[in-house]
């Protein structure tokens, strides 16, 4: 099946629709691919909290090329309920990686430790991009670079400059 075929197919099982995810065919994949287990948010929800702490789930890599402002790097094949021990368990948690796949599997081990206010950042930073949002770097400044994994996830990232190393 090529992949034309399996979006429409896609497009045509997805039930639901995140009404912030701009693009059909990315939220039909997403519908299908995360996770219902942790509660997502989109961009207008995130915008709207005024105390949050973002957890970047992707790997460090992903994370020096550009994150979300005041993200913490807790990673996904590295994480460890050690690394987000000082977070208290009633804060409001904003998981995300790519996509929301990997972030949606962090956020249920934090749901599992008794963390109480998780949420998976639906479409995640790829999303957070294409609809203009701001990223930075290590150093703290605004970038227009963002990780697009590879070239596979990478067409889903519609804006910024794609960094695949």
């Amino acid at each position: 099946m090529n992949r034309i075929s399996f979006l429409i197919l896609l497009m045509f099982f997805s039930k639901t629709t995140h009404a912030q995810i701009k693009n059909k065919a990315f939220d039909s994949l997403l519908n299908v691919m995360v996770t219902k287990a942790v509660p997502t948010v989109g961009c207008e929800e995130i915008k709207k909290m005024k105390t949050v702490v973002f957890l970047d789930t992707r790997e460090k890599k992903e994370y020096e090329v550009s994150h979300l402002k005041d993200a913490r790097w807790v990673g996904f094949d590295t994480f460890s309920l050690k690394n987000v021990a000082s977070i208290p368990k009633d804060a409001n948690i904003v998981v995300y990686c790519s996509i929301g796949v990997r972030s949606g599997k962090i956020g249920e081990k934090l749901m599992q430790a008794g963390y109480k206010n998780v949420h998976n950042f639906y479409g995640s930073i790829f999303e957070w991009v294409n609809q203009g949002n701001p990223v930075y770097d290590m150093s703290g400044k605004q970038t227009n670079k963002i990780h697009a994994y590879n070239w596979k996830w990478g067409v889903w990232c519609n804006k910024g400059e794609k960094v695949y190393n």
